[in-house]
């Protein structure tokens, strides 16, 4: 039994409930990958991951079964980071998701670590972890908790 717990990353999805129990990554086109690219989208907070759910679903999405799902990251693991100076300016604006899709792709493909530490495009100064989930550190990855997540309703997108 690892002791040592209390010294890994903790990370946070909020994500419907179906997927919660996975580290996969759906390959669907986001900020930082193509379509077919699989990574896992964490934030850093419980608070960023539902701010990152808002700007990303429309109202009637918003009443789904959600789960909070709380990964643990070994603090043993290397950790890539894009330093928000390395970006372009506006790069979180829709039209430069060229950008940081080719990015987060070319993490992908030279697979030099499981986590890539990005800025929020959200709150700045806030950042969130991307997981390669097939990189061979991967599977020290694990899944602390699940729980129930309900968006407040007086959370309008």
């Amino acid at each position: 039994m690892n002791t040592d717990h209390w010294l890994n990353m903790l990370v946070y999805r909020i994500t419907i409930s179906k997927f919660a129990r996975s580290l996969k990554g759906s390959g669907f086109p986001a900020r930082w990958n193509p379509v077919g690219s699989y990574m896992l989208y964490t934030a850093s907070s419980a608070s960023l991951a539902c701010l990152e759910n808002l700007v990303h679903r429309s109202g009637e999405e918003l009443k789904n079964d959600f789960k909070i799902v709380c990964i643990e990251i070994p603090n043993a693991l290397k950790i890539e980071t894009i330093p928000i100076r390395n970006l372009p300016k506006n790069w979180e604006l829709f039209k430069n998701y060229n950008f940081t899709q080719k990015q987060g792709d070319e993490w992908l493909k030279k697979s030099k670590s499981a986590i890539l530490k990005i800025p929020s495009a959200i709150i700045a100064n806030e950042v969130n972890f991307l997981i390669n989930p097939a990189h061979r550190d991967a599977k020290k990855i694990k899944i602390k908790s699940i729980e129930s997540f309900k968006f407040d309703p007086r959370l309008k997108n």
